[in-house]
C-alpha cells in the first residue's frame, strides 16, 4: 500500500464512510451565474497579474500569460548566423511541422492526394500530446444524436467563442473521422454485435465519446504512425524547425531547421507549409504542473507569430480538473475525464461531493481550486494539495471488474505506487493540459500568411474559450485531414518564388524600435529542467 500521511488516512476514512449515502445522490448542476462566479474568482485565466501587454507583431496590444510573450517577442534562433538559402537540403510540395496525430493525418490526406509530402519532428513521429489522450473522440454517430446537438454542446462549452465556421467543420466531419480510423484500423471499444461503446463527457447532453479503453490516444497514434510508415513518407526526426521561410511575395516555403543532436543548420524548401507543432503545456504558465509530452512548448505559436500570422484567443488555456497529486512521482499526470463519466466522484477531505463531476473542465478545475484555496477544504499532499477522486464507487454503480476493463491505465498508472484505485479513492489537483488559443485559420485551415496552414492543438478559434473532452482527439483527425487536403491542393499552383528571411530582420527591428531586447531564444524548442544550483 501506497506509504499516506496519517492525516490522508484519516481524510480517506471520511471519504469511504460518506461513500454508500453519495451513489445514488448526485452533487446538483450549477446555474450559469453560480459557474460564472467561480470561474472569475477561481479560474488561472483570470489572474491578470500573470499576463502582459504585447508590444510588436500581429496582436500588439492583445494579452498573453508572461511565459507566451517571452517568446513571442524572443531572439529568433537564426538571428547572427550565416544561412544559405540557395541550395535547399530537402524540396517538397508539402512540408508538415510536428509529428503527433495533425501532422500525420494532414501527411497521410497530402500524400492520397498526390503530392510530395515530408514530415519534420523535434523529437519522433508519435512523440506527442495525442499519443498521451486517455479518454476518447467524439462524434455524433448514433440515432439519437446529431451534429447539430454536438455543435450546440462545444459552443456553449467553449463560452460561445468558437469560430463558427470552424465548429461546424468540426460536428458535421467527425462522423467520417470515426469511420476513417475505423477502416485504418484503430480498435475502439465495441458491443458484441459491432456498435460502437460510447460514453458521456464532460458537458456533453448524449454519450457519443468513442475510445479504446484508456488508450484512446495512443491506439489512434499507433494507427496513424502506421499508415504514414506504409506510404513511406519521409520522416526527419529528432530535428526542429526554427524558422519560417518566405518568399518575396510574403508567402511561406520552407522551414529553416535545426537537427537537435549536431546542431547542423538545414533547408526546406516547401510549395506549402503545415503547422501541426501542437500545445504549450511544458511552459509550465504560472507554475502549475502539466499533462503534456516533453515537446510542448508552443514553438508554432512562436515561428507563425514571427512571420507575421494572428493569433486568436492566446490568453486562455485549459488546466485539467483531474491531475495526479500524489505521488509526487506522477505529479500533474492525466488522469482521464473517462474515470468520472464512469461515475467517480469528486470529493473533499471531509468526504462531501462539492461539484457534479462532469461540469466543463474549465468550472471543475475552478471548484477544485475554490475547494483547496478558498475553503480550505482540501487535502495536504508532498507537491502542495488536492481532493479526492473516488474511484471505487465506479465499481459499485457499473459492477465489480469494470475498471480493469475499461480504465486499464490509470489501473496500472497508480498500481506501481501501490495504490489499487478500486479499493481506495486517489488524491487530485488541476494541471496544464490544453492551449485552447492559437493560430487563427480560415476554413481552408490557412492561417493570415498565404500558404502557411495550420492543424491541431496550434489553432485557436475551434473551441473557443474552452474545449469539451473527446474534441481534441477529433479535431486533430478533422483539421489534420483538411488541411492535408487544403495545402496539397494549393500546392499543386504554387511557383515558389525567391526564399528570404526578412521578416525575421523586420520584427527584430521592430523590438528594438519597442525598446525590447530580447535574450530568452525562441522558438524554446525543449524544457528547461536543470536544477538552479548547477
Amino acid at each position: 500500500m501506497y506509504n499516506y500521511t496519517d492525516e490522508q488516512l484519516q481524510s480517506m476514512k471520511k471519504v469511504e464512510a460518506t461513500r454508500a449515502e453519495r451513489v445514488n445522490n448526485l452533487f446538483p448542476r450549477m446555474s450559469a451565474e453560480e459557474k460564472s462566479q467561480v470561474l472569475k474568482e477561481n479560474h488561472p485565466d483570470y489572474i491578470d497579474n500573470a499576463y502582459e501587454t504585447l508590444k510588436v507583431g500581429p496582436n500588439k496590444g492583445d494579452k498573453v500569460l508572461h511565459e507566451l510573450a517571452d517568446l513571442l517577442q524572443g531572439k529568433s534562433r537564426v538571428l547572427g548566423k550565416d544561412i544559405d538559402l540557395s541550395n535547399p537540403d530537402y524540396d517538397v510540395d508539402v512540408l508538415v511541422i510536428g509529428g503527433g496525430g495533425a501532422g500525420s493525418s494532414a501527411a497521410i490526406t497530402a500524400h492520397a492526394n498526390g503530392a510530395n509530402v515530408m514530415m519534420v519532428t523535434k523529437l519522433r513521429i508519435g512523440d506527442a500530446n495525442t499519443m498521451m489522450a486517455e479518454g476518447g473522440i467524439q462524434a455524433a454517430d448514433k440515432p439519437n444524436d446529431s451534429p447539430a446537438i454536438h455543435y450546440l454542446d462545444a459552443y456553449g462549452g467553449g463560452h460561445f467563442a468558437a469560430k463558427p465556421e470552424l465548429l461546424k467543420m468540426l460536428v458535421s466531419e467527425a462522423p467520417d473521422a470515426i469511420k476513417w480510423l475505423n477502416e485504418l484500423g484503430v480498435m475502439f471499444d465495441k458491443a458484441p454485435d459491432g456498435t460502437m461503446i460510447t460514453t458521456h463527457g464532460g458537458g456533453t447532453s448524449r454519450k457519443r465519446m468513442h475510445a479504446c479503453k484508456d488508450y484512446s490516444g495512443a491506439e489512434i497514434m499507433r494507427t496513424l504512425r502506421d499508415e504514414v510508415l506504409n506510404r513511406q513518407i519521409p520522416v526527419v526526426d529528432f530535428t526542429s524547425a526554427i524558422e519560417i521561410i518566405k518568399d518575396e511575395n510574403g508567402r511561406a516555403c520552407g522551414a529553416v531547421l535545426l537537427n537537435m543532436e549536431t546542431n547542423e543548420i538545414l533547408i526546406a524548401k516547401a510549395k506549402t507549409v503545415i503547422l501541426a507543432t501542437g500545445g504549450a503545456g511544458r511552459l509550465h504558465y504560472q507554475g502549475f504542473p502539466t499533462s503534456n509530452h516533453y515537446g510542448a512548448t508552443a514553438d508554432g505559436l512562436v515561428l507563425a507569430y514571427r512571420a507575421g500570422a494572428k493569433l486568436l484567443y492566446a490568453d486562455t488555456l485549459q488546466y485539467h480538473p483531474t491531475g495526479a497529486a500524489e505521488p509526487t512521482q506522477i505529479f500533474g499526470a492525466l488522469v482521464t475525464e473517462k474515470v468520472r463519466s464512469l461515475g467517480a466522484q469528486l470529493v473533499n477531505k471531509d468526504g462531501n461531493a462539492f461539484v457534479y463531476s462532469l461540469e466543463t473542465r474549465d468550472v471543475t478545475a475552478s471548484t477544485i481550486i475554490r475547494e483547496c484555496k478558498q475553503r480550505n477544504n482540501g487535502v495536504k499532499t508532498t507537491d502542495g494539495e488536492g481532493v479526492w477522486l473516488d474511484t471505487p464507487i465506479i465499481e459499485i454503480l457499473n459492477g465489480e471488474g469494470t475498471i480493469e476493463k475499461r480504465i486499464p491505465a490509470m489501473l496500472r498508472m497508480f498500481g506501481k505506487y501501490g495504490i489499487d484505485i478500486r479499493k481506495e479513492p486517489i488524491l487530485v489537483y488541476p494541471t496544464l493540459h490544453y492551449q485552447n488559443g492559437g493560430i487563427e485559420i480560415n476554413s481552408d485551415c490557412q492561417s493570415t500568411v498565404e500558404n502557411l496552414f495550420v492543424a491541431g492543438e496550434a489553432v485557436g478559434g475551434i473551441h473557443g474559450r474552452n474545449r469539451l473532452m473527446g474534441n481534441s482527439l477529433l479535431d486533430i483527425i478533422v483539421f489534420g485531414r483538411d488541411a492535408g487536403r487544403s495545402a496539397s491542393e494549393k500546392a499543386k499552383s504554387v511557383t515558389v518564388g525567391e526564399m528570404n528571411l526578412n521578416h525575421v530582420n523586420s520584427f527584430a527591428n521592430e523590438l528594438k524600435n519597442a525598446g525590447i531586447n530580447p535574450t530568452t531564444l525562441s522558438p524554446k524548442l525543449l524544457p528547461n529542467y536543470k536544477r538552479k544550483d548547477m
